[in-house]
């Protein structure tokens, strides 16, 4: 979607996130979380894996290391066994504790809260940082995983080929007052809702709205 959205659009966009809204107003992550650093490591730790998952380990991580200190501590081998059933295990330890480093060493032991600053860090990318920055309000941010990235162009909010430029989409089209939940809302949907292979169409609260709902009824 490159145009501006013409007014009919612009109310079609602006009900999807009203029902959204009215069925989940306060959304956030499924990713089990206490302090800002938690929220960090566990969005790193879920990159190619599930909330679930990742929530399973860091229950028992983080009883023992909850800290950039703790996990530097900790070390690279010994926290191995803890994350051990997420994918890509052994990289995830490795730039866990080196990130953990780097925040006592350059922010004394606190998560900076500017996207430039997070995106330096080992592990953290655009995706990762959008998370963390929109989850503590620190800005308003879209982070497009595969969720998003399907239910975005299911619902025709962007025909976007990157992730990159379906969150910029977004960013344009969503309105100003759902920014700081249409994240989760987005993932939300995707995750249980409108599916990658069979789209439960049937207990869609936007099914009048959506322009893919027919190419799904048939199938």
């Amino acid at each position: 979607m490159t145009a501006k959205p013409k007014p009919a659009e612009r109310r079609r966009i602006a009900e999807i996130f009203d029902r959204f809204a009215a069925a989940v107003p306060e959304p956030h992550t499924e990713l089990t979380y206490r302090t800002p650093f938690t929220l960090l490591a566990a969005v790193v730790l879920s990159a190619q894996a599930t909330d679930k998952s990742v929530n399973v380990a860091t229950r028992r991580l983080f009883e023992v290391a909850d800290t950039p200190a703790k996990i530097v501590a900790l070390g690279e081998t010994a926290l191995i066994p803890y994350i051990a059933s997420i994918g890509l295990f052994r990289t995830k330890a490795r730039n866990l504790v080196a990130l953990s480093r780097i925040l006592i060493e350059r922010y004394s032991g606190e998560v900076p809260l500017e996207r430039e600053a997070l995106q330096s860090l080992p592990g953290v990318g655009r995706k990762t940082a959008s998370v963390v920055l929109n989850e503590l309000g620190a800005e308003l941010a879209i982070a497009v995983d595969t969720h998003v990235f399907r239910v975005a162009h299911r619902l025709g909010l962007s025909r976007g080929k990157t992730p990159e430029q379906v969150e910029a989409d977004l960013m344009r089209i969503v309105p100003k007052e759902r920014l700081r939940r249409a994240h989760h809302w987005l993932i939300l949907h995707g995750r249980y809702v409108c599916v990658a292979r069979k789209p439960k169409c049937g207990e869609c609260i936007v099914p009048d709205l959506c322009p893919s709902r027919e190419l799904f009824l048939g199938a």
